[in-house]
């Protein structure tokens, strides 16, 4: 057991490890397309930063990242542009295919690129930051975001040369376009059908400190995601990453309550291991980690300390404050969702209350198990006790010893359990 037990975990951490696909070498005419028809999240982030350094060293003529997305985390977003920016190679942002957009995130990161294009019946815009769950933030810390936003998209516009006005207004008033006006109104630079068409009409550009495309006789190498960015994908939303630490702490704590049971230990470990990996790229409030470690403390302590439902109190308030504080930082956006958050600290917190009930109502009736379960109990004497003799008593023989004879068919009631030979007194008729 213990030896599969082990090759499923091994078998597990194995598919973190990345191994690389061959791709070939590039020529000076080739293309690294990037797909991204994702929300933007840290794994998006990092799959675009890997395919970036994949394309500039290996000598690709450019990069063409096509997106549809409907936006996501405004940090995530801010990382991608710094690796836009800062690529050596001209990057080309083509929102498609038909019917794609490039919404709230995916407005800043179009307008970023040396050259923006969309496809027919495609739009762009509502960038209006909002918190996950798409709920308002609320205030003046929702002024202040959508300020500083605003600063930041005109930032991106100016150095492109296109529209500011326009990337403002998609921020404070979230106004959404289709892909003519964004190419009447400079927000973007071009409209192609699908990507020959993208990719002939950019050929021979001059791109500002990046030289003129050449990209005749031109090869497409898509970039793949890697198992790491599909993972991060999914576990790179904070609601996830917190049921998962929650199913983590949940299973490693039944495993301990009830030795021996191993699938909940080994649910709740690769749970733990999951939210912990996503933690490296969310912004944690390690406050609010201890809060909910302290909590699983309370609950331990249940289990073996009678404080009459106060541990069991303070775990779940430690559950609630370190829930609510675990994605509070300066990062907007980032944090657990209510509707998320409340039923899991509910579920969870009756499972820990629930699970320690059960632990101390078995501490409780430890007593009445074994030997100790005879004192009371009748039996029939099977051999005289003369001190010593045998009864025969539930269902088997025990040494048993009286201060009176007693002859063999007497009913006798245990009265004491020493050393495993029971002390008896005969029942009187």
């Amino acid at each position: 057991m213990k030896t599969g037990i082990s090759g499923i975990i091994l078998i597990f951490l194995s598919l973190f490890i990345l191994v690389p696909a061959d791709y070939g070498y590039a020529g000076r005419q080739d293309i690294c397309l990037i797909s991204i028809s994702a929300d933007i999240n840290p794994g998006v982030a990092d799959f675009l930063k890997s395919g970036i350094k994949f394309a500039g060293d290996n000598g690709f003529a450019c990069i063409i990242i096509k997106l549809n997305t409907p936006g996501g985390l405004s940090e995530s977003m801010r990382e991608m542009i710094v690796d836009i920016l800062a690529s050596k190679l001209p990057v080309i942002v083509y929102v498609a295919p038909d019917g794609a957009r490039a919404a709230s995130a995916g407005v800043m990161i179009t307008i970023a690129a040396d050259i923006a294009a969309m496809a027919p019946g495609t739009n762009i815009g509502a960038a209006h930051p909002v918190g996950i769950g798409g709920k308002d933030t609320g205030g003046t810390m929702s002024d202040k975001i959508t300020n500083d936003m605003a600063a930041f998209a005109r930032s991106i516009a100016a150095k492109r040369q296109r529209n500011v006005e326009w990337a403002e207004n998609a921020v404070r008033k979230s106004v959404s376009i289709t892909e003519t006006e964004a190419l009447k109104q400079n927000v973007i630079d071009l409209v192609a059908k699908d990507l020959d068409e993208l990719i002939t009409k950019i050929n021979g550009r001059k791109i500002k400190d990046k030289g003129v495309l050449q990209l005749d006789g031109y090869k497409i190498t898509e970039y793949k995601e890697t198992l790491r960015t599909k993972i991060l994908n999914i576990i790179g939303n904070p609601n996830i990453s917190y049921v998962l630490m929650m199913i983590g702490l949940a299973g490693l704590y039944f495993e301990m309550a009830h030795p021996g049971v191993v699938f909940p230990g080994v649910i709740g470990g690769i749970s733990l291991i999951l939210a912990f990996y996503s933690f490296q790229v969310l912004p944690i409030n390690y406050a609010g980690v201890l809060l909910i470690v302290l909590a699983v403390v309370f609950f331990i302590l249940e289990m073996k300390i009678t404080s009459y439902g106060l541990l069991s109190v303070a775990g779940v308030t430690s559950f609630l404050l370190g829930s609510l504080m675990l994605f509070e930082g300066s990062v907007p956006g980032v944090r657990i969702s209510m509707d998320v958050l409340l039923p899991t600290v509910v579920f969870v917190s009756l499972f820990f209350v629930a699970v320690s009930a059960l632990v101390f109502k078995a501490q409780i009736l430890k007593s009445m198990s074994g030997s100790e379960a005879l004192i009371g109990e009748t039996g029939i004497v099977k051999k005289d006790i003369m001190p010593e003799g045998k009864i025969f008593v539930h269902g088997e023989l025990w040494k048993a010893r009286s201060i009176m004879p007693l002859t063999v068919g007497t009913k006798v009631k245990v009265i004491k359990v020493d050393n495993l030979v029971l002390e008896v007194e005969q029942i009187n008729k």
